[in-house]
């Protein structure tokens, strides 16, 4: 170990955290896993375990002065250069901890091809990107929910295939891109797409230490640490060593550990079960409980490995109702492991019926035939949804990179229409050709062409503008409480929502769902194109107890500026129904119809168009919703006497 390492706080001296340290492990051993999500609130070593489990894993060998770490052992992960090139020169050195910023650009994570050296010198030149630094290391994303969506796609997507492809112009670059994927966040600060969760592999959910005795030994570990750091990882120098061995010898027993059918049968069960989307938790599920077992040093997966495996894969993957939080149901894993033993013994007892079988009569085996054959369907009766008035905007003079077909803007992506050239500002990134060219033709009879049939300078170059359609964020912060217990009203407001969801996912719009009841409120459904995933939502939504009206503001305000700070895009609008009758807050030094008008207020100066729907009936009105709308500088609408037309009608009115 050089002197450096010996600085980094080491892997087996953290106190507690269990799960997510035999997480980081299991990827660490088979990097096919897909990756690791930790959750959990800020200050429980997050980040020291990422940094640590790098500096715990052995030297690799790599080519030196490659840009990628190639592999010298492995032609098949080497890039062009390095396959190339039969004089490799060959250096060790540790795993590298890439940090990859949550303002990072897409160009800065996946590197850029010089357009301009390209047509100048006919050179395909690559300027590496964060993906080529983290090849072959850790790429470590601090508050991963803050990133943007597509960003998080390309590096899943690399982190699937292995390799970066990088295409500009018709001009294409591709590079290995082998790397353990860590990220980490912190809920409170907004959840990630279910989407993109479902494809990291692991996941796991961390809180601080609650035990004082470990809180103790937490604090004096990290004061000797501090005060000599050198001293305090030679303390745990041999565990250290001991778990770097242990994971090599799992890498290499990972490739003759064996798993039995039956065995992938319990995780197909425990998969329905759990109420799991997709088939992608099976497969990381057996993944993982292979590379439990070879962790283990054994080569035969057993039962246990499955539930363990299931324990760090499921969480994150498993549905929830409204208001109910999110974590395994170990007493129902627990019923499917009980059933699945149960199934067992069935078996074996069925094999020694088979004999029985054969000896009926023809006549019977086909009346048994005809009977299994037969199926029922059960039809669940679905509210149609109906079409809505247009909802248009003017065009947008801001330069917006997003996506959808409602509203016209200007763009500095490479996806619009291309419309006109200009000159560009600083390097460019998407050329003009034929600008480029007329702009350079009148010139060509005094330069000097030094063999090329163009000559093409800096002044000549000249880049594309583009517009193209973007879409809208539509969030509902939606009054759950017992006042809204009236079926029809309800059934209205979800009937809206529904067919809003509909308009929206032709026009490419977001629509998100916040609902508030008791003494909190949720995002049920984050900012989304996907009426099917809002229909069960909805479906789902209860009603019932005390009016947090300052929590379903709160939170609605926090998921859209959640979403303009993740998307700089983000063309937000804010629809609140309520009947105003706050009766529950957070500040006891104020009244909580005060408090909401405080945090209306803060959407107001936050420039967050909104609209208020008041859905107060009867011959006693309090108004307080129009209070709330007032001081929210919104549009203010009765729910009395309205259908559903008229408050997508209204939400049109105020976009």
């Amino acid at each position: 170990m050089s002197c450096f390492a010996d600085t980094v706080y080491p892997f087996t001296g953290l106190v507690g955290q269990d799960k997510m340290k035999l997480a980081l492990i299991l990827v660490a051993i088979n990097p096919r896993i897909g990756g690791v999500l930790i959750r959990g609130e800020k200050g429980t070593a997050k980040s020291t375990a990422v940094r640590a489990l790098a500096n715990l894993l052995p030297e690799i060998e790599v080519v030196e002065d490659c840009p990628f770490g190639c592999s010298p052992g492995d032609v098949h992960l080497m890039c062009e250069s390095c396959r190339q090139n039969k004089d490799l020169l060959v250096i060790k050195r540790k795993m590298k901890v890439v940090n990859l910023p949550v303002s990072a650009t897409e160009d800065r994570v996946v590197g850029t091809l010089d357009i301009e050296k390209a047509i100048k010198k006919g050179e395909k030149h690559f300027e590496p990107g964060v993906l080529a630094s983290a090849n072959r290391g850790i790429l470590y994303i601090d508050e991963v929910n803050l990133l943007d969506d597509h960003l998080v796609d390309v590096l899943l997507d690399s982190a699937a295939m292995g390799v970066n492809i990088v295409e500009r112009e018709g001009v294409s670059f591709s590079h290995p891109a082998h790397f353990m994927l860590v990220g980490t966040m912190n809920p409170e600060e907004g959840e990630l797409r279910p989407q993109i969760v479902d494809r990291f592999g692991l996941c796991v959910d961390i809180e601080g230490v609650k035990e004082t005795a470990l809180r103790v030994e937490i604090i004096k570990r990290r004061a000797r640490y501090e005060q000599d750091p050198h001293s305090f990882y030679h303390e745990w120098k041999a565990e250290e060593k001991r778990l770097s061995e242990t994971i090599v010898k799992a890498k290499e027993l990972l490739k003759r550990v064996a798993i039995a059918d039956e065995l992938l049968n319990l995780i197909a069960q425990i998969a329905v079960d759990m109420g799991v989307d997709g088939h992608r938790a099976d497969i990381v599920m057996m993944k993982t409980a292979e590379t439990l077992t070879a962790y283990h040093s054994r080569t035969q997966v057993t039962e246990d490995d499955v539930k363990e495996a299931a324990e760090l894969v499921l969480p994150h993957r498993m549905r929830r109702k409204p208001f109910q939080e999110q974590k395994m149901d170990t007493e129902k894993l627990q019923e499917t492991m009980n059933k699945h033993k149960q199934q067992q013994q069935q078996t074996e007892q069925q094999q020694q019926q088979e004999q029985e079988k054969k000896d009926q009569s023809p006549s019977d085996e086909q009346t048994e035939r005809q009977s299994s054959d037969a199926s029922t369907e059960t039809h669940f009766e679905v509210g149609e949804p109906y079409n809505v008035q247009r909802i248009i905007l003017p065009q947008d003079r801001n330069v917006r990179s997003s996506s959808g077909r409602r509203s016209t803007t200007c763009t500095d992506s490479k996806s619009g229409r291309y419309v006109r050239s200009t000159l560009p500002d600083g390097k460019c990134t998407d050329l003009a050709f034929d600008a480029t060219l007329r702009a350079a033709s009148p010139y060509q009879a005094h330069r000097d062409k030094n063999g090329v049939a163009l000559n093409i300078r800096q002044e000549d170059i000249r880049q594309k503008v583009r517009k193209k359609k973007i879409g809208n964020t539509i969030l509902f912060v939606v009054d759950a409480s017992g006042s809204m217990g009236a079926n029809q009203r309800m059934v209205e407001t979800k009937g809206a929502i529904l067919s809003l969801l509909i308009d929206a996912y032709q026009k490419r719009d977001k629509v998100g769902l916040v609902a508030f009841k008791g003494n909190q409120a949720e995002l049920l459904l984050p900012p989304t194109s996907s009426v099917e995933m809002a229909k069960d939502k909805l479906k789902e939504l209860p009603t019932g107890g005390k009016t947090p009206l300052p929590q379903g503001l709160l939170r609605g305000y926090e998921v859209l500026m959640q979403e303009k700070k993740r998307d700089t895009n983000c063309y937000p609008l804010l629809v609140v129904l309520t009947d105003g009758r706050a009766n529950a807050g957070t500040d006891k030094t104020k009244s909580p119809i005060e408090e909401a008008k405080d945090i209306a207020l803060r959407i107001k100066e936050a420039g967050i168009r909104s609209l208020v729907i008041n859905t107060e009936k009867g011959f006693l009105s309090l108004s307080k919703a129009l209070e709330i709308a007032e001081a929210m500088g919104a549009k203010y609408l009765e729910l009395e006497d309205l259908n559903r037309e008229q408050i997508v009608a209204g939400i049109k009115g105020v976009l």
